[in-house]
């Protein structure tokens, strides 16, 4: 699954935060410059941020699981997190 979110947070920012979030579960594979790749037994993630016309950054966040599976969920909440942020006042919701 592939997902997508854009943001105003710096991409230096988001690529540390998710060096951070998926390193407590995963084990880092690839580290570039602003893409980083985590694996465990669960799946596969690749995170890959990009600066995107001004002021914005475009956040990708690939797994290789189908929807719904553990892995996909855990990487949906590093989405919000990043969403969270931006913005302080957002809540996380979901069960993900």
């Amino acid at each position: 699954m592939k997902y997508f979110h854009r943001t105003s947070v710096s991409p230096d920012v988001v690529v540390a935060r998710a060096a951070t979030y998926f390193s407590d579960r995963m084990s880092p594979t690839e580290e570039g410059a602003r893409r980083r790749r985590f694996s465990s037994a669960i799946g596969q993630v690749a995170v890959t941020v990009l600066a995107e016309g001004g002021h914005y950054t475009l956040v990708t966040v690939e797994t290789n699981q189908p929807g719904e599976s553990e892995i996909d969920k855990f990487a949906k909440r590093f989405l919000a997190t990043v969403h969270t942020m931006a913005d302080e006042s957002h809540v996380l919701r979901g069960a993900y």
